[in-house]
């Protein structure tokens, strides 16, 4: 093997690392982008109709790309109806849904703490449901983790724990992260082979099917969207960012480097939602922020003991 070809072997495997590094740290930038938005317009978009629009323009923007491989694997499409169902409905439908309403009534910065719970759900799913053996440390990991979501939801005040005086916000949001946890291991049961681009769009197409009901419902009995430019621009950026994007790489990376280290990644949301909640929404963090995440992560590193999910 000459020079040249070790220099290019070299290039290509540095390549590969840096490219699977930016598919993994793009989706948790936008997708904080997404929770200090839906907490910016919670006033002028009601949640079924920020769900339904984001999912219209992001089909919109991946149907020219999305139409031959959707045509080709329709047949895949049917054979795996039930798995690909069940994460449309998890993953797409339900998690932004239930997070725009959470946003409702709570912070920008206490949904997004709450993101990072998500790898320690997918670790105690594969063990309640995929046969996962973990050790001691993992399920002390596990508790310590568990303690610092509820440091979050209690607001630091654990006597609320014994009234069951919770705030209703971040059990809705926390319910969402139960949802994506659930679709990031059922993703991995869709063969590679099947085009990412494709099962994208049949996903949103399945998303707007479902939502269609809740928004005529909320139109007519809830909440009617006030339409300005600030709320355009919001509903512009969750449907292309956040969703086509974001999404995209999410499912790249799951498939690339599995369900577990792709999940770890989202721990990057804090960092980047803290920031921009205290920039655009004068958000800020308080002590109970800190310890929970802090005993999030700590949890976090107990657990991650090489698994594969």
């Amino acid at each position: 093997m000459n020079k040249d070809m070790m220099n290019h072997i070299t290039r290509s495997t540095l390549l590969a690392k840096t490219s699977i590094w930016f598919i993994l740290i793009l989706p948790p930038l936008f997708w904080a982008g997404n929770f200090v938005i839906g907490r910016a317009v919670h006033n002028e978009i009601p949640p079924f109709t920020l769900s339904l629009g984001r999912w219209i323009i992001a089909f919109a923007c991946i149907l020219p790309f999305a139409w031959q491989p959707m045509r080709r694997d329709w047949p895949q499409y049917c054979q795996y109806r039930w798995r690909i169902l069940a994460i449309s409905i998890a993953g797409v439908a339900s998690f932004n849904t239930l997070v725009y309403t959470g946003l409702h009534s709570t912070t920008a910065t206490n949904g997004i703490l709450l993101n990072s719970c998500i790898p320690i759900l997918i670790l105690l799913f594969g063990v309640l449901f995929y046969q996962l053996r973990i050790s001691k440390l993992q399920v002390r990991g596990l508790a310590i983790s568990f303690a610092g979501v509820l440091t979050i939801i209690l607001h630091g005040e654990w006597q609320r724990l014994l009234a069951l005086d919770f705030s209703t916000g971040d059990l809705i949001i926390f319910l969402a992260m139960v949802c994506w946890a659930l679709y990031t291991l059922w993703l991995r049961g869709i063969p590679n082979e099947i085009n990412r681009i494709g099962l994208m769009g049949i996903q949103i197409l399945i998303a707007i099917i479902a939502l269609l009901p809740l928004y005529i419902w909320e139109l007519t009995y809830s909440a009617s969207p006030i339409w300005n430019q600030h709320s355009l621009l919001a509903l512009a950026y969750v449907g292309i960012f956040p969703s086509v994007i974001a999404y995209s790489l999410y499912m790249m990376g799951v498939a690339r480097a599995g369900a577990a280290r792709a999940g770890l990644f989202i721990h990057l949301m804090p960092a980047f939602g803290s920031l921009l909640s205290m920039l655009f929404l004068g958000e800020s963090l308080a002590l109970f922020h800190i310890v929970g995440i802090a005993a999030i992560l700590t949890g976090l590193l107990l657990s991650n003991r090489q698994q594969t999910l």
